[in-house]
């Protein structure tokens, strides 16, 4: 019996480029080879599909950050609703020949990746694919949307100011004093749609908050300010469609100011990690868990997310940070690490999220998509 052939996505026009190829190498090596081929495809960062060739895997297989998928030329062209597969492998001798698949893994983190662009495009060849369909995925990355959406069920946020990069431009100064008016410092800026802290910084005065603006625009025309909160970092996974199910808590602690870019990636003692976190109480776990799914309800989600809280040291008050539709996923990613400690093997997620994406497919597929009125 033929093997479902899972294509794994990665790569694209990201600022986290490199962190999805480490992810993608990790998952095709985890996968169950007994139930499933794997196929990586890369997304270049100009955005175009490509075909590593074996050799050029089997090279960066120790260091796929530095695999430079610009240097491909197996070119993938994509034709939704096309005879025979949508994705079609263009030849050198400039034939195309299809390249045959069943389920998508798309391991893309931030813009143009899990922003709903992505899960647009898969949705319009018609196949499974893990995780979120393209409205969870747009909330999710949403930093904005994703706190209304939260508040609207409930949920408590980090109280936050949004700042649009043509208004700042022209009205600086009215910015600075109304974000001033409304936080203490030191303040949290992001950029809306970004994920991996990338574009992230922590202001401590009027110069450093100026600075911190200019630094986030460059990664988004939106950017948030968010009251500065000496606080834990508790992260929950969560795994599912209809009946989303938790993992247990674990808990990031920076060694670096705050869980920057360098802390995540570049630095092998950027932070520590605890799973699971250390002198929580059951109620407390159980309400962190539960305000995992509830997000991951309220933003529409499928398959997986990674849910992240915030614990105000001070007050002990607990905040819903942000909900990341598909997070890091390396074999000590935080995401997978959850459930190995929950008692679900790597292989074994990986497994489940395949059959997720099955299921949604099938259900999506039952649904009319042409309407006829009849006599």
């Amino acid at each position: 019996m033929r093997r479902p052939v899972v294509l794994i996505l990665c790569g694209g026009r990201s600022g986290e480029h490199e962190v999805s190829l480490v992810s993608a190498f990790s998952v095709q090596k985890a996968l169950d080879s007994s139930r499933f081929e794997s196929r990586l495809i890369g997304i270049d960062p100009d955005g175009r599909w490509v075909l590593p060739r074996p050799e050029i895997l089997a090279q960066f297989a120790d260091k796929p950050r530095e695999l430079l998928l610009r240097e491909e030329p197996q070119e993938i062209l994509l034709q939704p609703g096309a005879k025979g597969s949508p994705l079609k492998l263009k030849l050198p001798s400039g034939q195309l020949q299809d390249l045959e698949f069943d389920v998508v893994m798309p391991i893309l983190h931030g813009t143009n990746g899990e922003d709903g662009v992505t899960q647009g495009i898969l949705e319009a060849l018609q196949r499974p694919f893990v995780g979120s369909g393209v409205l969870g995925s747009a909330a999710g990355m949403d930093k904005e949307v994703s706190k209304i959406l939260f508040q609207s069920v409930g949920l408590p946020v980090v109280p936050w100011v949004t700042v649009m990069k043509w208004d700042y431009a022209d009205e600086s100064e009215k910015w600075l004093q109304t974000i001033e008016q409304k936080f203490v410092y030191p303040v949290f800026v992001k950029p809306a749609c970004q994920g991996s802290s990338v574009g992230v910084g922590k202001a401590k005065d009027r110069a450093g908050l100026h600075a911190a603006l200019q630094e986030a625009f460059r990664y988004d025309t939106k950017v948030l300010v968010e009251l500065g909160v000496a606080a834990r970092e508790l992260e929950v996974s969560v795994l599912g469609n209809h009946r989303p199910r938790a993992s247990v808590v674990g808990e990031i602690e920076p060694h670096h100011e705050f869980y920057s870019y360098e802390a995540k990636y570049l630095d092998a003692n950027g932070a520590g990690l605890h799973i699971p976190a250390r002198d929580l109480s059951p109620a407390l776990s159980q309400r962190i868990q539960q305000g995992a799914v509830a997000a991951f309800a309220a933003l529409g989600l499928r398959g997986l997310a990674r849910v992240d809280f915030f614990l105000d040291r001070k007050t002990d008050e607990l905040y819903l940070n942000e909900v990341n539709t598909l997070p890091g996923f390396t074999s000590i990613s935080m995401y997978p690490k959850l459930w190995e400690a929950s008692g679900l093997k790597y292989r074994d997620l990986l497994t489940e999220l395949v059959q997720f994406a099955q299921q949604d497919h099938v259900e999506k597929s039952q649904l009319k998509t042409s309407f006829s009125v009849r006599s």
